[in-house]
């Protein structure tokens, strides 16, 4: 292309998507630079929060590239043409998925035609860079074949691909609708993965490890697995004997939890998530265990080396009795769950309290604090908050999972519990340890047999809060939603077998959301207010509501998820502890007990941080961090701005640690009520902060029924969201 039509196609470029701007005086700074992509980079040099816009022009440009770059590698005149063909090449390159065959040439012209390359001018710079670099299909010399509206189709069609034959061409350009629009976003691995060879389409896993040798290696070889094939990883050690418990009889010989902690990080660190970055573990522990001091200061930069482990994520099971007994400046005594086993015949961590103040779970304490035989350390709880709030403020770690809250609402308490979380805190699903054996046969073999647990599997997509409620598109994004995450379960492929068994067991999905931040901001409604507070309130009930619609409505065409009998769904449990008691959500329960719903688990509002930015919004429930920040990564920086700023929203986008945080905990106290899994919530801290202060939002975060609290993020900590949960 000749430097006057190029010259030519930027100033059209520029003038068509921004006419109120001044084109010439820009035009006037551009460089002669060698390509697109440069000049976006140019004209992103002078974007300022006065200007937010160019970040479109930028993007208009770098799309210019994309579009040049493919039309010459697939020899096509024009973009978003010849789909048909690029499927069957791809096809048959290894590239893309066998299962795309079973599209007829008439139907896939029919979604060639359904093609929006309009669309693309929804992008920011950042967020189409981000796209291109990270999930648009390539040839195996990186060569870039797919542009971005043909990867919104080629997954709705992988998701759609097992639907009847006579409705699947409609419900694969219902999902385009809601994909291009951006009024939604699908999880990492499935942005990545799904209509492509291999790869699974799942983002994060949990695994509970039995205390015996052959389940801690079973669940660092399921562990690797799970990170090979770019997944995240929670892991619940509670059941694991305390250093100095006995092992056959031979007393004081157990070295505990933390060297099997070294093992999961060198899984960690040695199997990485598709030659991108190092696998990603968080390990669960609870409370009342011996190990729990050395536990918290296993991140911690100080200290014996051989008791850190810097690459996993640590995570505290806490009770309420627990956070009494903080609230009290009560002591707290820490057991050994072998002994307790051994002593007391029973094991402490498989009760929860089954009522606010009252349950199983500090009856079996007191039972253990009063037991003469069985050995304890008592320790004032406040010193074990202490240890937690100073790794907390020099790691981010660790999260907060409030094990009694989370078991009270768990919708599917009558076939198990849950100990801990998955790697971004908003899992929660029942668990269960995964039993090996093995005999020798009489032909000189050897069968190894698995009495598979439930190994926790998290689905993932997120809703654009911002546009569905500008556009009202909520119910028609989240109906279409809901069934795109119910088929991944069919059509993923899981190494770990036991965790394809659960999968099919609860059919747990976890819808999420971005843009809170955003969609406050463009209504005028100041963060730090009781407006707010409703806003919550009122939207994610809508959203509950939807989404247990939607479910129902597959589950009458398809079935409901196999547990569905006894659960809370069953019984309406779900919706009196909820308090759903108008006309219409009566209503909504009597069709769920009459009919069943599709999926055991339906809501879990995940970080999304890196999906959130492609769709130009602002991260999950989250405050934005600045109006104005780089987004660096290892070979480019890029200025990216609050969406949507102005001179009316500027006052309104407040930065995460200028924030009363106790207004986001209140916020996320109502959201929690409608959200049957959990939310990865963020207490951001100024590094200074006292601890009495930080104690209060702990406390306060426990009072208002959040189940769990993820990084505590101050200002001298760096920390890393999880690629994997970014839905």
């Amino acid at each position: 292309m000749n430097q006057t039509l190029e010259k030519k196609s930027f100033q059209e470029a520029l003038v068509a998507g921004f006419p109120h701007l001044n084109v010439e005086q820009w035009m006037n700074k551009w460089k002669e630079n060698d390509t697109w992509d440069n000049r976006a980079l140019s004209a992103l040099t002078e974007l300022d929060m006065d200007q937010p816009d160019w970040t479109y022009v930028a993007a208009r440009c770098y799309l210019n590239g994309l579009y040049e770059q493919v039309q010459a590698t697939r020899q096509i005149d024009e973009e978003y043409t010849q789909f048909s063909a690029l499927i069957e090449e791809l096809v048959e390159k290894g590239i893309y998925d066998e299962r795309l065959k079973a599209y007829t040439r008439d139907e896939l012209h029919e979604l060639e035609a359904a093609f929006q390359g309009n669309e693309d001018e929804r992008f920011t710079y950042v967020g189409i860079k981000t796209l291109a670099d990270r999930y648009l299909a390539r040839d195996f010399d990186g060569t870039l074949l797919e542009l971005p509206q043909e990867r919104w189709m080629v997954i709705s069609m992988m998701l759609m691909v097992n639907e009847p034959v006579e409705k699947r061409v409609e419900l694969v350009k219902e999902s385009y609708w809601a994909l291009s629009h951006l009024y939604m976003t699908v999880a990492t691995p499935t942005l990545a993965n799904a209509g492509k060879k291999g790869g699974q389409l799942s983002s994060c896993f949990i695994d509970t490890v039995e205390d015996d040798l052959r389940s801690i290696f079973d669940s660092c070889t399921d562990a690797a697995t799970v990170s090979k094939n770019g997944g995240g990883l929670g892991v619940y050690l509670g059941k694991i004997r305390a250093k100095g418990s006995s092992i056959r009889g031979f007393k004081g010989v157990s070295s505990g939890v933390i060297p099997w902690m070294k093992q999961l990080n060198n899984v960690a660190v040695s199997v990485d998530q598709l030659g991108q970055r190092q696998g990603a573990i968080a390990v669960y522990l609870d409370v009342w265990h011996k190990d729990i001091f050395s536990f918290l200061d296993a991140k911690l930069n100080n200290g014996d080396e051989r008791q850190r482990t810097h690459d996993l994520f640590t995570a505290v099971s806490v009770p309420d009795v627990f956070m009494e007994a903080v609230d009290n400046r009560d002591n707290w005594y820490l057991f050994d769950p072998h002994e307790v086993r051994e002593v007391m015949g029973f094991s402490l961590e498989d009760h929860y309290d089954e009522e606010k103040g009252a349950g199983s779970f500090r009856e079996r304490y007191e039972q253990c604090v009063n037991h003469p035989l069985l050995s304890k350390e008592e320790v004032p709880a406040i010193e074990i908050m202490k240890r937690v709030m100073i790794s907390q403020l020099e790691t981010g770690t660790p999260y907060m999972f409030y094990r009694d809250t989370a078991n009270r609402l768990n919708p599917n308490s009558h076939n198990g519990m849950i100990y801990g979380s998955n790697l971004c805190t908003e899992i929660m699903q029942n668990m269960s340890s995964t039993v090996v054996t093995e005999e020798a046969l009489e032909d000189g073999t050897i069968r190894i047999t698995k009495k598979p647990g439930d190994y926790v599997v998290c689905n993932l997509s997120s809703l654009s809060i911002a546009n569905v409620l500008k556009d009202d598109v909520l119910d028609r994004v989240i109906t279409i939603q809901i069934r795109m995450l119910d088929n991944v379960i069919d059509i993923n492929k899981l190494d770990v077998k036991q965790a394809e068994l659960t999968n099919q067991t609860y059919r747990a999905i976890g819808g999420g959301t971005y843009g809170w931040h955003h969609h406050l901001a463009r209504n005028g409604i100041k963060w730090e207010s009781e407006e707010a507070v409703e806003e919550v309130e009122r939207v994610y009930e809508k959203i509950n509501y939807a989404a247990i619609k939607a479910s129902l409505s597959l589950a009458k065409e398809k079935g409901a998820y196999p547990k569905f009998k006894g659960s809370e769904w069953e019984t309406g449990a779900y919706f009196n502890k909820r308090d759903y008691n108008t006309p219409q959500w009566q209503e909504l329960q009597s069709e769920v007990k009459e009919h069943g719903i599709r999926n055991g688990y339906l809501l879990a509002v995940a970080p999304n941080a890196t999906t959130a930015l492609i769709a130009g919004s602002t991260a999950s429930i989250d405050p934005i961090f600045s109006k104005l920040y780089m987004e660096e990564k290892k070979n480019y920086r890029i200025p990216v701005v609050a969406p949507e700023l102005n001179s009316e929203t500027t006052w309104l986008y407040k930065a995460a640690h200028l924030i009363d945080q106790k207004w986001s905990i209140r916020q996320n106290g109502r959201r929690q009520r409608h959200v049957d899994q959990g939310i990865s919530f963020n207490i951001y801290v100024p590094n200074n902060v006292r601890a009495k202060d930080l104690l209060e939002l702990h406390m306060l975060a426990w009072q208002e029924g959040l189940k769990t609290t993820y990084y505590v993020r101050s200002t001298s900590s760096t920390v890393e969201d999880c690629e994997s949960c970014s839905s």
